[in-house]
């Protein structure tokens, strides 16, 4: 007869060690599967293009949240305001993460004022927006070499972000319950950044600090 002693380590043993396994087993599962699928190679750099503040902007090293806002930039506070609120304020202290917005050149002080209203109304230290300034065509021609499903307005603006991983590709989803091929997420829409765009950074961002405990590993070795 088994006592009644022994059934209390049976019992504790499952109750902390069952959830122990189950963690490792998932986590195992993440590591190995949750890739985010690459939709797009070869992206040019940004390095070229002027910005706001006059430093470098590049996608190379970097994981880089980037829309397009043209000359169209007061109807894009909502979408920056959204993009704030459920992106940027949860991941932006990641050292390598950053927002890029390609405008149409002339409109920085357009920007500054637009950067102001944003940071005043969320209070967050916004100092990983970016925002490059290139004429309508170079913007087009950026655009397009995502070669992506989504489509410019005439003011070469559109509410969908992209993600551009370090390697300078883009990154998105090729099973989309939705959609099928998802290449970016509708910053106007609340229930997508929620939904589906928080889930890919976090994914993506993962894939990055995998790669780094790996390279960190192979050097200690």
């Amino acid at each position: 007869m088994i006592s009644n002693d022994f059934k209390k380590y049976i019992v504790l043993g499952i109750l902390f060690v069952f959830p122990i396994v189950i963690y490792l087993f998932f986590a195992s599962g993440i590591n190995n599967f949750a890739k985010l699928p690459v939709l797009t190679e070869n992206l040019p750099e940004i390095s070229s293009w002027s910005s706001l503040r006059g430093d470098t902007v590049q996608f190379k090293d970097r994981i880089t949240i980037i829309g397009f806002w043209g000359n169209d930039i007061e109807n894009k506070k909502g979408d920056a305001f959204n993009l704030n609120q459920k992106i940027y304020k949860r991941f932006y202290q990641f050292k390598d993460f950053q927002f890029v917005f390609a405008v149409e050149d002339g409109r920085q002080k357009q920007i500054k004022t637009v950067l102001s209203e944003i940071q005043e109304g969320v209070g967050t230290n916004m100092v990983k927006w970016n925002f490059i300034f290139g004429s309508p065509n170079q913007i087009k021609t950026l655009f397009e070499t995502f070669n992506s499903d989504v489509t410019l307005s005439p003011q070469q603006s559109t509410s969908t972000v992209f993600i551009v991983d370090r390697s300078l590709k883009l990154r998105g989803r090729d099973d989309d319950e939705d959609v099928g091929t998802l290449f970016g997420y509708d910053a106007s829409s609340v229930a997508e950044l929620n939904n589906k765009m928080t889930d890919d950074v976090k994914v993506i961002l993962a894939e990055y600090r995998l790669a780094l405990k790996k390279n960190n590993t192979k050097r200690q070795k």
